[in-house]
């Protein structure tokens, strides 16, 4: 079979690369590390690959705003290059850090890029880190092709999915580009803390472009690949064969092959 090639976006405060390299890795894509100044020099690289990951961290120290500089480097210098990596097809995902860097870069949620949206302050008013659980809607997206709730953990302080205008979430949530939901016990969509750490209206977690191809989620998969990353594996009856995160990047690397 063959193994899609994942290009890992680095920037300065960059610091979930080598934990998402092994997650890409563990599922059976063939990984390199590159620095946003590289890619700028050499943007036809991304035609080397089939798969742009922007991992999670503090890109640029989030000095102006969470994921905001390096999103202008994407817009400015390599918009082009990314428009074309999307339209022959390439998958492109932003986890945390990577996901708020797409959002910013307009590139999500697509289709309404005249009515923006952001990832805003959490509505807690501090940086949240806890495990949350999430429903899923399958369907449109090759990161996401599981039906059943799985659990990850978050990490941030800007989170809370808002859109310009009001109907747009209910449209996102129709077309199904909200592909994962903050969840209560009963996996029913939840807005109560600390279910949904952060606020988001109608528990939006992740969200992809109107192809499926582009996917950006706040929770963090890849520090949830092994069975013993969970904090109550020890303690858990069923002892599960991989970690929930490796869901999503077994998806994508399946979609390829």
């Amino acid at each position: 079979m063959p193994r899609p090639r994942v290009i890992l976006l680095r920037a300065p405060g960059t610091n979930c690369d080598e934990e998402t390299a092994f997650a890409w890795e563990k599922a059976g894509a063939k990984v390199e590390p590159v620095h946003v100044n590289r890619l700028i020099e050499s943007p036809g690289r991304l035609a080397e690959f089939q798969i742009l990951t922007i991992p999670g961290g503090f890109s640029y120290g989030d000095d102006l705003g969470a994921g905001r500089i390096l999103a202008t480097h994407l817009e400015l210098a390599l918009g082009a290059e990314l428009t074309r990596f999307h339209d022959r097809g390439g998958f492109i995902l932003g986890i945390c850090n990577g996901f708020q860097v797409l959002v910013r870069a307009g590139l999500l949620p697509g289709g309404i890029r005249d009515r923006p949206a952001t990832l805003a302050h959490n509505e807690s008013g501090r940086f949240e880190a806890r495990w949350v659980k999430l429903a899923p809607t399958p369907g449109l997206s090759p990161f996401v092709r599981f039906d059943e709730p799985i659990e990850l953990p978050v990490a941030h302080g800007e989170g809370r999915f808002l859109t310009s205008m009001a109907d747009d979430l209910d449209r996102l949530t129709t077309t199904g580009q909200v592909v994962l939901h903050y969840c209560d016990q009963q996996g029913r969509p939840t807005e109560s803390y600390p279910a949904n750490p952060n606020g988001s209206p109608g528990g939006a977690a992740a969200l992809c472009d109107p192809t499926g191809r582009i996917m950006g989620l706040m929770p963090h998969p890849e520090r949830y690949v092994e069975p013993w990353h969970h904090p109550r594996w020890s303690r858990s009856k069923a002892r599960p064969k991989q970690g929930d995160g490796m869901r999503i990047f077994t998806a994508a690397t399946t979609a390829w092959q």
